[in-house]
């Protein structure tokens, strides 16, 4: 996968949001590259690994690419707590397959979003996972865990094929307004 790939994975649950995200599980940045690209200028974005060394480094990289994003960087285990926004969205991609019981970490997210505000994951499109990827989760059943931990209207919003798990998809879900 490419950039373009990242960011047609992302782009239908980013566009139209407010410029303030969390990024859960950032790793070397190449989603976090995409979420700047498609927020465009005034992107305001905390990305976030347990492991320090992959965002190292990770907001010069930004700048040098999208001048007018602001990216910051924090270590910390998601899986402990989700920062206390609120944020206009939240980014999962290829992170929350690391967790086994998602409900208590969903429902974390959606209280750190504001009324509207989007959790956008990416996952492999699989309910068996390997060691690699411990816990992936389809998105029927992405489905029916968002709806579960209380967000609105989850819907698929691209797909790819990968040789590692069959594919990749993109999808979004909402915090109610109410």
């Amino acid at each position: 996968m490419d950039h373009d790939d990242h960011a047609a994975l992302i782009r239908g649950g980013v566009e139209g949001a407010g410029p303030r995200w969390l990024e859960l599980g950032a790793g070397s940045g190449a989603f976090t590259l995409a979420l700047a690209d498609v927020l465009g200028a005034g992107a305001d974005i905390l990305a976030t690994d347990r492991d320090p060394r992959p965002i190292a480094g990770l907001e010069a990289r930004v700048q040098r690419r999208f001048p007018e994003a602001r990216v910051r960087t924090r270590a910390f285990d998601f899986s402990d707590a989700i920062p206390y926004g609120p944020f206009d969205g939240v980014l999962a991609a290829n992170s929350l397959h690391f967790v086994r019981d998602r409900d208590l970490t969903l429902r974390s997210i959606r209280s750190s979003l504001v009324r509207g505000g989007r959790l956008v994951v990416v996952e492999y499109d699989a309910d068996r996972g390997n060691p690699w990827v411990p816990h992936p989760f389809s998105f029927q059943s992405w489905r029916r865990e968002a709806t579960e931990a209380g967000f609105d209207r989850p819907r698929l919003l691209h797909r790819v094929p990968s040789r590692f798990l069959g594919a990749i998809y993109g999808a979004v879900a909402e915090r109610p307004d109410g």
